[in-house]
């Protein structure tokens, strides 16, 4: 099985990533704006739900974005080691083509 990617793949995942964590904020935030009208029609399990939704909306997009941040530094790391295995690659076929 071979395995082929692109010098700048993570790197430009990375960046798309980081894009999308501004647009999840904005998402949930649209969310709740939209919940709004619903304040107040629920009884019972449903106003329970509901009212922990909107009291931990915060605490819920913060827990998501730290989430994108921890895959954002996962993407990172492994932009970092593959970028130092192409470049360990080309040495060593520099010293062995040297060597021959």
């Amino acid at each position: 099985m071979k395995f082929d990617m692109g010098s700048t793949t993570l790197s430009d995942l990375g960046k798309s990533t980081e894009g999308s964590s501004g647009d999840l904020g904005s998402l949930i935030r649209q969310l709740i704006a939209a919940a709004d009208p619903l304040e107040g029609k629920f009884n019972g399990s449903g106003k329970v739900a509901f009212d922990s939704f909107k009291a931990h909306a915060d605490e819920i997009t913060n827990d998501l974005n730290g989430a994108l941040q921890d895959i954002l530094g996962g993407q990172s790391g492994m932009d970092t080691a593959f970028g130092a295995g192409d470049h360990e690659q080309e040495s060593n076929a520099h010293k062995n083509m040297s060597a021959a």
